[in-house]
């Protein structure tokens, strides 16, 4: 390798590649945020103005071997084709039998589907793929490429979750070299790929170290192109960010079909599925596990099962219907207030958006005429939760008046709407699947923008 510097910020690099080519590369930074590209490093990014957001990544910049026509060689033009003309190829879903796994996912793995599964350390995703390869290595070859754990490590999980009838169809090999995993690959011929993870593999082609930008972004192109060209679906595993997203640069969720997102307190027994992109489904959906020494097990009434354990008449409990995707399942608001003993109260939320509870305390306040201001206010969504959505907010006011009032909330009573700041209620979604779900676990009551209109309203039927 030579290094040749063309000024004092930007440094190119030449490798020699096994055909005899020379690959030329330039030193940048990228913005993790907003992907704007810099020759230098900068505290600030001036496009999205995001702070220490720059990250070091190389990029080939040597000119691609031409012919005499001007078109690089070995590449031949298509010829387009019109939508008329073009043909619907049917393709069969492979089903992993996890119907909540199989929801999120609209039915199964589409042959050559390329999924990003991320998720907390200790979430549950090496444990939730490990079931996801015993159910399918029934009636296919499944091939799992750790970088991370040992054989035995993986053995261990295999044994304490009771994967042994279908051990045999399926294959573990400990590898983080592109190169190798994709002979792998090639040479085990399966019909199923599980990759842990891709912020460990690195190409011998890349001067750049395992987990940076260019090392990500390469490494999941040439598996992508090895998913599609052999039809065979593939799993691939990322970490995380402090943040909760997903750690690497933006263009890996657009080169993959699915993106898979494993959430919930590590603490806590529930995790929640998610979906934010599906090429081949619906991208709001969701599915809900509870986890125990033998796995993740699949939750098939989740409001029967965030609800149990609750007191009844307690104060500050409140009830709320919550949707994700297409389902809808009920949670437990909790609130606590308690008389500060310093001159500024304390406001905490686990589960709830702390911006949100300031608003909605203050709209308590003026509207509700609820003298808060020495009091420390604290309210949990129990199970682990997080609800996002603005039909949690008048429960979230409800079980904060129930607190400070000490009077429990109606019995039987499910309690959804969104605030506004003039203290009126607003209309929500699927407000209609909310009262059917509330109706099948026996709770008849419905407070919500439908009945009442006004927050003092609302607060006279406690």
């Amino acid at each position: 390798m030579t290094v040749s510097r063309r000024s004092p910020i930007i440094q190119a690099q030449y490798i020699k590649l096994s055909n005899k080519r020379y690959m030329k590369l330039k030193t940048i930074y990228v913005c993790q945020k907003c992907e704007y590209e810099s020759s230098h490093w900068q505290g600030k990014c001036p496009m999205c103005g995001s702070w220490n957001s720059f990250m070091e990544d190389t990029i080939n910049v040597g000119k691609a071997e031409k012919g005499l026509s001007g078109t690089p060689r070995n590449i031949r033009a298509k010829e387009p084709s019109l939508f008329g003309a073009a043909k619907k190829q049917s393709q069969i879903r492979i089903p992993t039998n996890i119907k909540e796994f199989d929801r999120v996912l609209g039915g199964g793995f589409f042959p050559g589907s390329l999924t990003l599964l991320g998720g907390e350390p200790g979430i549950g995703k090496s444990t939730l793929t490990l079931q996801v390869a015993n159910n399918l290595a029934r009636d296919h070859k499944v091939l799992m490429i750790s970088g991370e754990e040992s054989l035995e490590q993986i053995a261990e999980r295999a044994f304490r979750l009771g994967v042994k009838e279908n051990e045999q169809n399926i294959s573990v090999v400990n590898e983080f070299t592109l190169e190798a995993i994709l002979g792998t690959i090639r040479k085990a011929k399966s019909d199923f790929v599980i990759i842990d993870s891709i912020q460990v593999i690195s190409s011998a082609d890349m001067a750049a170290a395992a987990g940076s930008i260019s090392q990500v972004r390469y490494c999941t192109e040439k598996i992508m192109e090895m998913a599609k060209t052999t039809e065979t679906p593939v799993i691939l595993i990322s970490h995380v960010t402090k943040d909760g997203n997903l750690a690497g640069p933006k263009v890996l969720e657009h080169l993959v079909d699915t993106v898979l997102l494993l959430e919930g307190d590590r603490f806590q027994q529930f995790r929640l599925l998610k979906t934010s992109k599906n090429r081949f489904g619906n991208s709001s959906e969701v599915g809900i596990f509870e986890m125990d020494e033998k796995g993740l097990n699949e939750v098939e009434n989740p409001s029967k099962q965030f609800l149990e354990g609750r007191k009844e008449n307690a104060m500050g409990s409140a009830i709320t219907a919550a949707v994700e995707g297409t389902r809808a399942f009920l949670v437990e608001v909790q609130a606590l207030t308690s008389t500060t003993n310093f001159g500024y109260p304390k406001r905490a939320a686990n589960g709830f958006d702390l911006n949100r509870l300031q608003i909605l305390i203050a709209v308590l306040e003026k509207y509700g005429r609820l003298n808060l201001q020495n009091q420390d206010i604290f309210i949990n969504i129990v199970g682990g939760i997080r609800l996002t959505e603005p039909a949690a907010d008048l429960a979230v006011l409800m079980a904060i008046a129930s607190s400070y009032l000490k009077k429990p909330l109606p019995k039987d009573s499910v309690i959804f709407g969104e605030v506004g700041l003039s203290g009126e209620l607003r209309k929500v979604s699927f407000a209609e699947k909310r009262a059917k779900e509330a109706e099948k676990i026996g709770l008849n009551r419905i407070i919500s923008s439908t009945q009442f209109k006004e927050i003092s309203e609302v607060l006279k039927t406690i």
